[in-house]
């Protein structure tokens, strides 16, 4: 038996959670809500509340457990990508953490964490993956789709090569003055709206990259010519304004990752990342599933964003290769 206590700090969200093996102890997660106001996060409050967090959240995982902190084997901690400033505070107790309790560390990849968080069981029946598998990771800062063969063996077919589908929903929900985070909201208000009612053009990216730069602009320039001609027409066409873009985005996403799966034949199919809560994209690519008998998993909502469970089933796979890390590895914030 194997007890991981993982960290997680690479943006805005303070997380810990323990795992036994592969099974799910407890998971704590303390959101930051300083940043609503500024309609993004801001590095340095992001990571002054990490500070704040970081105790009691460890704290609070480690009872909810019901473990001692001996009974501990490993320390796994997010080591990037993510905000410098963030994760030098989860990077910085982690391992003054190991010190204290004379623990080996765990470096962990936050995109590979998105994607094996499909492999945490939160019972002993609770279904995970076989490989080969095809996982598209969509987040606010990153768009890929992988190929896996194993745990570790994540194969790029393709990735965004500017704006990420995050990203772009915000922007969207940001020309719309709808609030932040924009990707909740737009989601909610589009299950009021028309995904028809407007159309707009995708980019043609050879392969299975993408690219949203060109979609964010085009719906900028489609709201800038209807306001010169009515002023109000956000307010009165808001929800098949968002109902629209969001499936424009969803749709190109799916369409690359239909060509990739009829292309490498895999039928275990699934989706990672912050986006992967967006209902319309868990909606279609269920019924996508459906049509071409995939096995389709997808994501607890509890592990689409920011979390420490992931970091965790990451942390317990590599220390099951012997894979520890050194107490003098700095945090990255690029891949």
């Amino acid at each position: 038996m194997t007890t991981i206590l993982a960290i997680e700090s690479s943006c805005d969200d303070t997380s810990a959670a323990v795992l036994c093996n592969d099974r799910l102890l407890s998971n704590t997660i303390a959101s930051q809500k300083v940043h609503e106001q500024y309609g993004g996060v801001v590095p340095e409050l992001a990571s002054r509340a990490h500070q704040q967090n970081i105790i009691p959240v460890v704290d609070a995982a480690i009872a909810n457990a019901g473990i001692a902190r001996s009974a501990i084997d490993a320390i796994g901690f997010t080591r990037g990508p993510g905000l410098l400033g963030s994760l030098m505070v989860g990077v910085s107790f982690a391992k003054a953490l190991a010190i204290a309790l004379d623990r080996p560390l765990v470096e962990v990849n936050h995109l590979q964490a998105h994607v094996l968080s499909h492999f945490i069981r939160e019972t002993d029946n609770s279904p995970v993956p076989q490989f080969p598998m095809l996982c598209l990771l969509v987040s606010g800062g990153h768009t890929q789709i992988l190929l896996l063969r194993s745990h570790f063996d994540m194969e790029v077919l393709g990735q965004t090569i500017d704006d990420a589908a995050g990203e772009a929903i915000d922007k969207a929900a940001k020309i719309m003055d709808l609030g932040y985070p924009g990707g909740p909201i737009i989601d909610r208000l589009s299950q009021e709206g028309n995904p028809d009612a407007y159309r707009f053009a995708t980019p043609h990216i050879e392969g299975y990259d993408y690219s949203f730069s060109g979609l964010k602009t085009s719906f900028l320039y489609f709201l800038r010519d209807r306001l010169a001609e009515q002023p109000d027409f956000i307010e009165h066409h808001k929800a098949d304004l968002c109902a629209s873009i969001q499936s424009t985005i969803v749709n190109f996403l799916l369409s690359k990752l239909e060509r990739a799966a009829k292309a490498t034949g895999v039928r275990t199919v699934a989706i990672a990342g912050g986006v992967s809560a967006n209902s319309c994209l868990r909606s279609r690519l269920e019924a996508m599933g459906q049509r071409h008998h995939w096995q389709v998993f997808l994501p607890k909502k509890q592990f689409c964003t920011d979390n420490a469970a992931m970091v965790g089933i990451a942390a317990y796979f590599k220390f099951l290769r012997g894979e520890t890390a050194d107490l003098s590895l700095p945090p990255y914030t690029r891949s």
